[in-house]
């Protein structure tokens, strides 16, 4: 059996690794451990005075001996976070990620409505971290919000895919003009809320339900920065069909180059981990793959997404 010991000591050292960095930034949530010791294959993310433990390792056979040992390490990543972060075990929030195809990545799991509220280079984003498998904030996509931020003022933005609106937050805060657009009702409310914390006014920005490609097709305005973040793959009953971002996206960059400024910069982002972008559009427009630019100092998993700047030529 593995020393409790040697999981406390790499949280320890991570932390001190990163604590002038988060410091230097402001972070209030960040990436402390990502399966670092094979013997505990978790993801640790902190959120302030809590945690986010998400269970990574291979299924194993439900023999008592492996249920033994999995709820060992389980206590063994509560007790070192606990001890070497002081976060109390009640705000340690355990989460086993299954990818099935089809499946909703953002579809309730719990309603306990443990929400808090986070600070990210001057901007406040409300997560939560029992509800969903994800918390309501990507952290790894922080550098480029950062950057949204700095580039979007008098600027006209558009955030597909919008989530909870963290990238639309960044660019109202940048004194930019935001549109978020997403198919759930639930998500874009968030925005909203996101924007309050923020005390921007609602009214000087748009909020819309829909379907992206269908927005797409009947949007007529243009707009100088579009973020387009979409998921792996969807089915979900409010759309015609199902999605797939390695077989759909060609339509979908296009639709948004069609509605992007001859000057413009689209930021083009997925997270499917065998995504390769179309041939086709290195000849129809400037790509640059900026994925590894994108990607923060408190994540050592340089295939977390990937991440274009697509301009017209």
């Amino acid at each position: 059996m593995e020393d409790k010991t040697t999981i406390q000591n790499r949280l320890r050292k991570n932390h001190k690794k990163l604590k002038k960095f988060i410091s230097q930034q402001e972070l209030e949530a960040y990436r402390i451990y990502d399966k670092d010791i094979p013997q505990y294959p978790y993801i640790i993310d902190i959120y302030k005075d809590s945690a986010i433990v998400w269970e990574k390792g291979k299924k194993l056979e439900p023999t008592e001996e492996n249920q033994r040992k999995v709820k060992q390490h389980r206590s063994d990543i509560i007790e070192a976070i606990n001890t070497t972060l002081n976060i109390d075990e009640n705000n340690v929030f355990l989460k086993v990620r299954e990818v099935k195809k089809g499946k909703n990545q953002y579809e309730t799991i719990t309603k306990k409505d443990e929400t808090r509220v986070v600070t990210e280079n001057g901007c406040k984003y409300k997560v939560n971290l029992s509800d969903y498998l994800d918390s309501g904030l990507f952290l790894d996509h922080r550098p480029l919000r950062k950057d949204i931020r700095s580039l979007s003022k008098a600027k006209r933005f558009l955030n597909l895919f919008c989530y909870t609106g963290s990238f639309s937050v960044a660019a109202a805060m940048g004194k930019g003009y935001t549109t978020s657009v997403d198919m759930s009702k639930t998500y874009l409310n968030w925005a909203k809320d996101n924007f309050r914390l923020n005390n921007i006014t609602i009214d000087d920005h748009r909020f819309i339900h829909s379907d992206t490609f269908e927005f797409l097709k009947s949007e007529e305005s243009k707009y100088d920065i579009i973020f387009c973040d979409p998921p792996s793959f969807s089915n979900s009953k409010r759309m015609e069909g199902s999605f797939d971002v390695q077989r759909d996206h060609l339509r979908l960059v296009r639709l948004c180059m069609a509605r992007l400024e001859k000057d413009g910069e689209l930021y083009f982002s997925n997270n499917f981990r065998k995504f390769k972008l179309d041939e086709t559009l290195f000849d129809e427009f400037e790509v640059k793959d900026i994925s590894l630019k994108s990607i923060p100092q408190d994540f050592s998993d340089l295939k977390i997404h990937h991440c274009f700047l697509i301009k017209h030529r």
